[in-house]
């Protein structure tokens, strides 16, 4: 199942695989800026039938190409796929085309242009170039996969372990042969008694070193307990004349962790086993999502927004808004905007009443506003302010947090990016009133997935989904 023959032309099919990937990035990033300004074209084609753009089109193409070039150039989209899907790849490519093309109407608009050109010929462009971009790295991967299929393209490895952290690397990499990476067998630690299945054993920690230098192995996957300390400093000693890469994976799977990663500080190598996900070069990008397209969004909804605070005011007298004290980032303490749903009432101080089905509290339109979720248009104000993100876990009462940090595991480490509009739990169905503990750890769980996974790809998904199917919700009373 992971033992394959060796082959005599391995070292020719190695370097083949060298210039193969060495290619990859430059053949792609051509490709996508020959099909953005080819799609462009396309596009007023299919909607004028002629290919003779005016001006102004020709120097929309030529815009929104420059600054393609900076955004695709800034990504890491074309480094080696190995070990990533094209769903992954595709849905990140898809996020930078939107934030292209966004950025493109806006300034289109700015210039007081927007008027002169076709909204037809912005969707098709779009979407063309999507469609073509996607299918080009579509046709990438089956070369490689016919290539990798003759051997070529693959890496050679051995594992040093034989636990879960050894046996789910095994496993994921024969699952998954489009990743690339060839297990040739196991090394058994000092010591072990554990032992994997349907893996060849080819030896111990002490021939290791040889057997990597005979068989030109690539990769060496290290999976011990960070206790094994001792272990794999032996281990790099005896390695140290070796070139193949090697690769550490602790045994983290007993931890809670949030947006691990490894980096060096003062020189020295540290594991981040718990850290925002939004800094530096993403917070920023974060930043920027939030005000364009919030901006944008609070210009179409403006409309909607009168109508709704008209309706408000005729439904029971008080004001248009509420504002909801709530946590914020690092747990700042911010006020949270909301068409008022509620009559007017008093409670007591320290307690927060969740709405219930049937309460009386809530008027009809009130209720209507609920379900449908247009009491949350306003937060868009606060995701201008700075005080929110238009998509984030959402922000509960201070009385809530209090009750729950204690109860649910990791609860206030929602707090490490700004409360969102929506989010990954409530496009999943956990919106409204949460009346059990097992409800919460579910929100909360999915909003810690958020953050763990976060991206602008993710992000943009999220969006969509509740345009889609986000605003209704059965429990929103």
């Amino acid at each position: 199942m992971f033992l394959a023959p060796s082959r005599p032309d391995a070292d020719a099919d190695w370097r083949i695989a060298s210039k193969f990937s060495a290619f990859y990035a430059s053949i792609l990033r051509a490709s996508d800026l020959v099909l953005l300004a080819g799609m462009g074209v396309l596009a007023y084609w299919l909607r004028f039938g002629s290919l003779d753009l005016p001006l102004d089109y020709l120097r929309n193409i030529v815009r929104a190409s420059l600054f393609a070039l900076l955004v695709l150039n800034g990504s890491t989209l074309y480094r080696s796929w190995r070990g990533r899907g094209l769903v992954r790849e595709s849905t990140k490519l898809l996020a930078l085309w939107a934030l292209v093309f966004t950025v493109a109407i806006l300034y289109t608009v700015a210039l007081s242009a927007g008027d002169h050109f076709s909204r037809v010929w912005w969707g098709s462009w779009f979407a063309l170039t999507v469609a073509g971009t996607i299918a080009t790295r579509v046709v990438v991967r089956r070369f490689s996969d016919h290539l990798r299929a003759r051997g070529i393209d693959q890496r050679s490895a051995v594992i040093v372990g034989g636990g879960r952290e050894a046996k789910l690397l095994a496993t994921r990499f024969a699952e998954q042969p489009w990743i690339g990476i060839e297990v040739k067998g196991w090394f058994a630690p000092p010591h072990s008694r554990q032992r994997m299945q349907d893996i060849p054993l080819l030896g111990t920690a002490d021939t290791l070193a040889d057997y990597v230098d005979k068989h030109h192995i690539d990769q060496i996957w290290i999976a011990l307990p960070m206790s094994a300390g001792d272990e794999i400093q032996e281990l790099l000693r005896r390695l140290r004349h070796s070139t193949a890469d090697i690769k550490f994976v602790p045994d983290l799977f007993g931890m809670q962790l949030l947006n691990h990663s490894v980096e060096q500080v003062a020189g020295v190598p540290i594991i981040n086993l718990r850290s925002s996900p939004l800094q530096d070069a993403a917070s920023v990008l974060k930043a920027v999502e939030d005000k364009v397209l919030g901006g944008l969004i609070l210009l179409l909804i403006a409309p909607v927004m009168l109508a709704v605070a008209i309706g408000v005011k005729l439904s029971s007298p008080g004001p248009v808004f509420f504002k909801q004290r709530r946590h914020g980032l690092n747990g700042r303490v911010i006020d949270v905007l909301k068409f008022r749903s509620m009559r007017v009432h008093a409670e007591e101080t320290g307690t927060v009443t969740q709405a219930t089905k049937g309460d009386p509290r809530v008027t009809r339109f009130g209720s209507f506003l609920r379900r449908t979720s247009l009491d949350e248009l306003p937060q868009f104000l606060n995701v201008i302010k700075g005080d929110m993100s238009i998509v984030g876990p959402r922000p509960h009462a201070i009385a809530h947090n209090h009750q729950y940090m204690e109860q649910v595991a990791d609860y206030m480490q929602r707090h490490r990016v700004k409360p969102g509009i929506t989010g990954w739990a409530q496009v999943n169905g956990l919106r409204g009133e949460t009346d059990t503990l097992d409800k919460m750890a579910r929100r909360v769980e999915h909003d810690l997935y958020y953050l763990q996974n976060w991206s602008l790809a993710f992000d943009l998904k999220i969006i969509v989904m509740t345009v889609f199917k986000g605003f209704v919700g059965r429990n929103a009373y």
